[in-house]
């Protein structure tokens, strides 16, 4: 199924010359035609950014309208001009779409310490809100006025029926790189036409990025940028979502940024595999994502995946030196399925199959299983390659 805008939203995606290419898209708008709901998470660096602080101070909210965002300049560490140039993006998008000023949020996203060029924001506004459409072309382009590093658009979505009202969950995600939890280099905008609270939609996101954005890293390095907002503006025409349907909304929301966090480290840079890490057995989830992160963020892990060596030494020790108590006696380890170590002791296996699993499948799955509890928890990470190192050391700063 193509995945489609929720009713009542429209998108563009423009280039306005922020980026130097100009076969790349660097602005992107989003507006609802009817006041949505709005709902944030972001980034818990000290050092935010500009466009950071100001969605915070506006969400949650029932009377959002429009999401404006630029690429190639992340508006961070700019200082009271950087302040000002954020109030000013958000007026700016705000007398484009013709709503109030209060009705906008914006996100920004690139490199760190330079200044937005406003007269190109400005004017990009100005082309972006004369290409609002609902079509599948709109949303790509908006999707890809988002990336910076990013090598494919990332959308995703969902068309459920809730509470006998056919609704859609529509989102879109960039993210390359600087991705850590809480949370990463990374932006997200979900839609949905559902009817929902406001304090409903803030609890549902909160909850469905702790268990998603907030479980994915490439390089261990959290941003200054991060948000994930969600917008929800009732055009489906049903009720006020309570009861099953509002689970049946969490669940499907959750679905939404599952499949959103999955394809940032899927297109990590540099990266050839993504690496799905499961701890289970544990005395909490708090525990079982300590060692699935400890896991994931190992340099060593990710260099030995990206070379298709089965070293499961260096997978059991990151758990050991995660802060977790736990019995090295009793921890067992699969790697693509296949069975490398089990309660506490290595076990007899083919090294050239293992490796061949890895080599040939862009997916690599870890599962570590100890017997302290029930616990589990689920990380997404990627190896680690040269072509990483020479993204980030050509990046320009």
């Amino acid at each position: 199924m193509s995945l489609r805008l929720p009713r009542a939203f429209r998108a563009a995606g423009v280039y306005s010359g922020v980026k130097r290419n100009s076969n790349r898209l660097d602005l992107a708008l989003f507006k609802s035609d009817r006041p949505a709901v709005g709902a944030g998470v972001y980034t818990k660096n000290l050092v935010c950014a500009a466009p950071v602080k100001f969605d915070r101070q506006r969400t949650p909210s029932d009377s959002i309208q429009v999401v404006a965002i630029n690429s190639g300049v992340a508006n961070a560490c700019t200082g009271d001009q950087g302040d000002a140039d954020a109030r000013q993006m958000a007026a700016w998008a705000a007398d484009a779409c013709g709503v109030k000023e209060t009705q906008v949020l914006i996100m920004s996203t690139g490199v760190i310490g330079a200044m937005l060029p406003m007269e190109k924001i400005r004017d990009g506004l100005q082309l972006a809100s004369k290409q609002l459409a609902s079509d599948e072309t709109a949303l790509e382009n908006a999707a890809r006025g988002m990336m910076t590093t990013d090598t494919v658009p990332k959308i995703r979505g969902r068309e459920v029926v809730i509470g006998d009202v056919t609704t859609r969950i529509t989102g879109v995600a960039k993210g390359a790189a600087m991705i850590s939890p809480n949370m990463s280099t990374m932006l997200s905008l979900v839609m949905t036409d559902a009817a929902v609270r406001v304090e409903d939609a803030q609890a549902a996101l909160v909850d469905a990025v702790d268990e998603s954005f907030h479980c994915i890293s490439v390089d261990g390095h959290m941003s200054t940028n991060d948000t994930v907002i969600l917008l929800a503006n009732g055009a489906t025409g049903g009720p006020v979502l309570t009861g099953k349907a509002l689970s049946d909304f969490r669940a499907t929301l959750f679905e939404v940024c599952e499949d959103l966090a999955q394809s940032i480290p899927a297109d990590g840079e540099g990266a050839t595999h993504l690496v799905t890490v499961e701890v289970h057995g544990c005395r909490s989830r708090q525990d079982a994502l300590r060692i699935s992160k400890t896991i994931a963020d190992s340099p060593l892990v990710k260099t030995a995946i990206a070379g298709a060596d089965p070293n499961w030494g260096r997978i059991v020790s990151a758990a050991g030196y995660a802060g977790v108590e736990f019995d090295p006696s009793k921890v067992t380890l699969h790697l693509n399925g296949l069975l490398l170590y089990e309660r506490g002791a290595p076990v007899d296996f083919d090294a050239e199959v293992v490796s061949q699993s890895i080599a040939r499948d862009r997916d690599t799955s870890v599962v570590l299983l100890l017997e302290e509890g029930t616990a589990a928890a689920r990380f997404w990470t990627t190896d680690l390659t040269a072509e990483y190192v020479r993204i980030n050391a050509d990046y320009h700063t």
